[in-house]
């Protein structure tokens, strides 16, 4: 695909006003009678009637030439006297001054009478003639620049090939924060990188899904055969590492383990396999600590969607791993702060061997994951706490124990270092707890849906939600994914609103992939050692919606039947939908597009950006567009795709800084509305040379 061309002209100038005055009356001395009929003169001169000569009155001579028969005079702005051509300036300023006066009064009068229903049309028009004014100064800036391009970005040094903004362990400790403090993110402080990251030397694109799931390139992921073999997790011991690639696949007689651990868990529930979670009303998984997510590579094909969450590591890095398989996962630490998710958005949460001392802090962790699981949701913990023999370790999990009864959780069962939680489904039982025995429930000013960079609380949340419905409750998937009336009347929508936008968004997608399909077999019709690919040309699996808004970009691709699972990220500029998203059974995020996205460079192959460019820069933002695309760029994977729709103005916008990403883009019309565009760019294979 090529880069569009830029538009431009040089070497225009404009001619002095002064000098193009004097020219024109010049060659009207010049010009005899004769060579000016009445009617030319008429049309170049409509006021003439007005200031007429009166020494012309009479037909009399002049040396302008005669007057004609119907009264008009050569020229009356040069004919006459000095003073007639002053009375003249005094009358046209006069004029403009009462225009001025009589317009300024009416639309003084027409402000007080407009009615508050046609402001709005009034709104909408000043709108269109702001993007068309920015449109027309895009033009004119392309037009000044002439054929010169905007500079190119330069390449980032080695040290950011696997870089993650916001986390800087070694800054957080010379701060002073300490005691698992040190792995939280810090935005606001680095200065920014605008600079383009590069790929490791011998980086290559991931195998398509399913292959990918669990066989990945060594190179793409920042780890050392040690720390594989040394790592005491349960997926870490599962990998079969040679000098290329990892593999997990279920072949081996080490995976066999994940199947059986998710059979056991299926049975502490009361189920009869892993298989049977989906009418238990479990959907979505919170796995914490996620090993490289064989947990949830597994219940995937049982249509599970597990979401892993871990600390930050500068190699052997759990979230880099996890999305290199093609699996959803995200940097979050779980120590001092909430995670960007609203109360009662997970079915489950799991911590195998994750690390967190559940016990520790007066139990502030279990109140976090108490706030995240839905009523009757699952908790899930598997450590050798669970089944330790010496005393200490045995004080520890009688606490824990403790605690989670002091919540309203129920324990089901214990097997050997797995215990299984199931958290109330009535309220009352908070209430009928005995004084004292545990937290206290938060009031409505503490029980928010935007716990963006919020300290851990040590009370109950999530009890204030008018979402609390159990699981058990709830439309099993995938049904839940088109709530019932009353669940969308708890988001404040009406059952026609959601299904116009589901229907909105098949048709952009059944859009988006007749013009992606042929770009994608044409620039990929094979890779070495590779068939042709199968229809539909499917090249993606980890999808990036910048704006989910109501999720429905989402819905869209898993009804068109897309291996694809979609990161929804509702921005912190809008209105949160992000609650309506967890319980359509999706997953997500909140952020704030102006700081550096929780996640590895290289990540996703899809880029998805639907008026976000409109709900981000239509007031001033402490970042700027290029910011923007530049964090894109880090989080696309090389050959990965970009697809923006916006208004033309703010697309033109964007065109314009993809040749400093250099980006392959290109611009085009969407059917439904005129007045936007969609913008779809590719990001190039450029990588480090081997030294």
């Amino acid at each position: 695909m090529s880069r569009p061309l830029q538009r431009g002209v040089s070497g225009i100038q404009i001619p002095d006003s002064q000098s193009k005055e004097k020219t024109e009356k010049e060659d009207l001395d010049k010009k005899a009678p004769s060579d000016q009929s009445p009617s030319s003169l008429s049309l170049r001169f409509p006021l003439r009637l007005l200031f007429a000569d009166n020494n012309n009155s009479n037909n009399s001579p002049s040396k302008y030439g005669n007057i004609t028969d119907n009264g008009f005079a050569s020229d009356p702005f040069i004919v006459g006297s000095p003073r007639s051509r002053l009375n003249l300036l005094h009358f046209l300023k006069f004029s403009l001054l009462l225009i001025v006066v009589l317009a300024l009064t009416g639309s003084f009068w027409w402000t007080l009478s407009i009615s508050s229903s046609s402001r709005g049309h009034v709104y909408h028009g000043y709108r269109r003639l702001q993007e068309r004014l920015v449109s027309d100064l895009l033009d004119i800036g392309e037009f000044t620049r002439g054929p010169a391009k905007l500079k190119e970005l330069e390449f980032c040094s080695q040290e950011f090939e696997n870089y993650v903004p916001c986390f800087n362990v070694s800054e957080n400790l010379a701060l002073g924060n300490s005691d698992g403090n040190e792995l939280d993110r810090q935005c606001g402080r680095e200065l920014r990188q605008n600079c383009l990251v590069l790929t490791p030397v011998n980086y290559k694109i991931p195998l398509r899904w399913p292959t990918g799931r669990d066989v990945i390139w060594v190179a793409n992921v920042k780890i050392t055969a040690q720390e594989v073999l040394s790592s005491g997790s349960l997926t870490k011991r599962m990998m079969m590492l040679d000098e290329e690639q990892i593999s997990f696949r279920s072949a081996s007689l080490m995976f066999d383990g994940v199947e059986d651990y998710s059979h056991q868990i299926a049975e502490m529930v009361g189920l009869r396999n892993e298989s049977s979670f989906l009418q238990a009303g479990v959907r979505t998984i919170l796995d914490i600590g996620c090993g490289y997510g064989s947990f949830g590579a597994h219940l995937f094909q049982s249509q599970l969607l597990t979401m892993c969450v871990a600390n930050y590591e500068p190699s052997g890095s759990q979230v880099q791993l996890t999305l290199e398989r093609g699996l959803p996962a995200m940097v979050a630490s779980f120590t001092s702060t909430q995670l960007p998710y609203p109360s009662l958005s997970f079915d489950m949460l799991h911590c195998a061997r994750c690390g967190i001392d559940w016990d520790q802090k007066g139990g502030i962790f279990l109140i976090e994951a108490d706030r995240l699981l839905r009523p009757g949701g699952y908790f899930v913990w598997t450590s050798p706490l669970t089944n330790a023999r010496n005393k200490e370790s045995q004080k520890r999990w009688k606490s824990v124990q403790d605690f989670a009864q002091s919540i309203c959780w129920e324990m089901l069962s214990q097997q050997d270092e797995t215990a299984v939680w199931k958290k109330t489904s009535k309220k009352s039982c908070y209430s009928s707890r005995k004084p004292g025995s545990g937290p206290s429930l938060c009031g409505k000013s503490r029980d928010i849906e935007t716990p963006y960079y919020r300290v851990l609380q040590n009370c109950i949340g999530g009890t204030q939600n008018s979402r609390w419905i159990p699981i058990e409750k709830r439309e099993t998937w995938p049904s839940r994914a088109n709530l019932n009336k009353n669940e969308l009347a708890v988001h404040g929508l009406q059952s026609d609103e959601l299904a116009e936008d589901t229907d909105s968004w098949k048709t952009a997608v059944n859009n988006y992939w007749s013009l992606l399909s042929p770009l994608i077999f044409s620039d990929h019709p094979k890779r070495p050692g590779e068939e042709d690919p199968s229809p539909p040309y499917n090249m993606f699996r980890n999808v990036l919606d910048m704006n989910a808004e109501f999720g429905g970009f989402n819905l869209a691709l898993l009804q068109a039947k897309k291996s694809v699972w979609v990161m929804n990220v509702v921005s912190m500029s809008g209105p949160n939908h992000l609650p309506l998203i967890q319980d359509r059974g999706f997953v997500g995020i909140l952020h704030d597009w102006c700081e550096a996205f929780p996640s590895y460079p290289r990540t996703y192959d899809l880029v998805h950006a639907a008026g976000l460019l409109s709900l981000e820069f239509a007031k001033p933002r402490r970042c700027t567009m290029l910011d923007l695309f530049i964090e894109i760029d880090r989080l696309l994977r090389p050959e990965g795709w970009v697809i923006i729709r916006d208004t033309v103005p703010l697309v033109e916008s964007a065109r314009a800084l993809t040749t400093q990403l250099k980006w392959d883009a290109r611009v085009i019309e969407t059917e439904s509305d005129s007045d936007q565009r969609l913008l779809i760019c590719q990001k190039p294979f450029y990588k480090r040379q081997s030294s």
